[in-house]
């Protein structure tokens, strides 16, 4: 068990499982853009220890950029999304891959397609490592998910609460 601020947390998934799901998902992604070159964005803060660990493991060409956006306060989740750090290139044409730690309400990522929707993308897809289908509200497709969670609010591996716990090798969550 581990203390954040005010909070216990309890082990949830293990290192292991994790480094699992994420070459699971490069093996499919891998073999769906075999010929192309894709960008890959994370959205920050959260997914930087995914899309490190993810494009360690991709062995094809590959670009890599960053968005941050900002839809928590504490351990729940807004229903407004701020861009706080937003992209400055060109993407037309291009294959985006979203890659992202964790899809609960989908907010964050409604607001993602809207940015991208005018971008006159050839692909747009959306990976994440974690994914709450019971917290989900919206009617998007999720394209490669890692590993599906109950609705129980988690840190480690980039996740944190208040700004603590991202630096954890692996996911706890919060004790009962």
């Amino acid at each position: 068990m581990i203390q954040l601020h005010d909070k216990q947390f309890v082990p949830f998934i293990s290192a292991k499982e994790i480094n699992f799901a994420i070459e699971k998902m490069v093996a499919q992604i891998e073999d769906d853009f075999f010929d192309e070159t894709p960008i890959f964005i994370g959205v920050l803060n959260g997914s930087f220890m995914v899309v490190s660990d993810f494009l360690k493991l991709y062995k094809k060409p590959c670009e890599v950029s960053f968005i941050k956006l900002a839809s928590y306060e504490g351990t729940s989740s807004t229903e407004s999304v701020k861009q706080l750090i937003g992209l400055n290139q060109d993407l037309t044409g291009r294959t985006v891959i979203i890659l992202e730690d964790i899809i609960d309400t989908g907010n964050t990522l409604e607001e993602l397609k809207n940015l991208f929707k005018s971008q006159n993308v050839k692909h747009f897809k959306i990976a994440t490592l974690f994914f709450k289908p019971d917290a989900f509200k919206k009617d998007l497709k999720i394209d490669y998910v890692g590993i599906r969670i109950p609705n129980k609010f988690i840190v480690g591996f980039g996740l944190d609460y208040d700004g603590l716990g991202r630096n954890l090798p692996e996911v706890y969550q919060l004790k009962e």
